[in-house]
């Protein structure tokens, strides 16, 4: 599993890197990948179109995309969980200030 890709700045060969484990993979066994970056800004995020657009063919292949939208599970759950705690009315501390600042503004 290649879990939030594109979330760091990836070292010059990771594309190269990753096109290997995508060949050796291919049609042989499971890839599966999660990223909060559409797949068409994987070229910008591997720095390397070239070995993007040939890992995707191989990984899109055969590929099911599970587009999740919608509030961070995370944040859901601390939100759910200070509900019911008995200290629920305390101010917010810097966690509640983050999740916060990841709620959708209407």
């Amino acid at each position: 599993m290649i879990e939030d890709l594109g979330m760091r700045r990836l070292p010059p060969t990771a594309a190269e890197d990753l096109f290997e484990v995508f060949t050796r993979r291919y049609e042989t066994g499971a890839i599966l990948v999660s990223s909060n970056r559409p797949i068409e800004d994987w070229g910008q995020v591997l720095s390397d179109t070239a070995a993007a657009g040939a890992l995707l063919d191989r990984f899109l292949h055969h590929a099911e995309i599970i587009r999740l939208q919608g509030r961070s599970w995370r944040v859901h759950d601390r939100q759910r969980r200070r509900s019911t705690s008995p200290d629920a009315n305390q101010p917010d501390g810097p966690q509640e200030q983050a999740a916060n600042l990841l709620q959708p503004h209407a």
